[in-house]
């Protein structure tokens, strides 16, 4: 096995205890779409200071665990997606800083999810998901659904706010939705304050021009991607969360690097992780 990662590969991220095939199907089927390599990733953490080499032996029994599960995973993904090329990793190193380390040079981590309350999430120190999505440098995509392909016709959500982080995800959700020949539909969420100088009709008038300048334009560079927006009033989780009920992915930007917390990671996009019931794509503003 090898620790040298191909530029742009699809990368995914295995955890031996758990099951790993949904996100492992995404990844194989991402991988094919955009022609690019499929490379399993199992980290095993650093040993703990514990007696008579408690720890070593633990580790050493990881070690074992990672290497069946890539290989038995890489050939599930192979019998998936015959054309993609699979490559495999068994990296010492904590599984989340191992994988941020590898989206410099990936073109998505791919993680699976359990769908932990935020307790749980920040306290259990197996968690991938909130600390990987906060500082990775290419975007994350949290597989703790299934996308809804028997949807007619398909469609992908992108979440919209006019900032530089969303115009990044709506970049990514016009290419997913041509490289899929699906739908798309960028939305809006509008929350009305409670104490404001201006009328709500003002307001919101202001956020659907916001949604139709920003995505102005990809129409022309994308012109087989059917476009439609919408500005949805109430809660930005709730609200995009419903949208992509029966969508194959969610897609929304990411404020903020370099923080473990979920506050760093963005509360709407935390929320999202949580919420939504299809995959969802966060992505970094570069």
């Amino acid at each position: 096995m090898t620790s040298t990662l191909v530029p742009r590969d699809i990368v995914i991220g295995l955890d031996p205890d758990r099951n790993w095939h949904l996100a492992m199907a995404w990844a194989a089927d991402e991988a094919r779409r955009r022609l690019r390599a499929l490379r399993l990733v199992v980290a095993v953490p650093p040993p703990r200071d514990t007696p008579d080499g408690e720890d070593t032996a633990r580790r050493r029994a990881r070690r074992v665990a990672g290497e069946d599960a890539l290989r038995v995973a890489s050939a599930w993904a192979r019998d998936r997606q015959p054309d993609v090329r699979v490559i495999t990793a068994l990296l010492d190193g904590a599984p989340a800083k191992v994988l941020a380390g590898l989206s410099s040079d990936a073109a998505m981590v791919v993680l699976g999810s359990r769908h932990l309350s935020r307790t749980e999430e920040f306290l259990s120190a197996g968690s991938l998901v909130v600390p990987v999505a906060a500082q990775a440098r290419c975007p994350v995509v949290v597989v703790g659904d299934a996308e809804h392909s028997t949807q007619d016709p398909p469609y992908l959500v992108v979440g919209v706010d006019g900032s530089a982080s969303s115009r990044a995800a709506l970049a990514l959700a016009f290419e997913e939705a041509d490289l899929r020949r699906c739908a798309l539909r960028a939305i809006a969420v509008w929350a009305p304050p409670v104490f404001t100088l201006h009328t709500g009709d003002t307001l919101f008038h202001a956020e659907r021009r916001m949604l139709s300048e920003t995505t102005a334009g990809w129409a022309e560079k994308y012109p087989d991607v059917r476009l439609t927006h919408e500005v949805l009033i109430g809660s930005p989780v709730e609200r995009l969360a419903e949208a992509a009920e029966h969508a194959l992915a969610l897609v929304v930007g990411r404020r903020g690097r370099g923080g473990y917390s979920g506050m760093r990671l963005g509360s709407v996009v935390h929320g999202l992780l949580h919420r939504a019931h299809c995959p969802v794509i966060t992505v970094p503003v570069d």
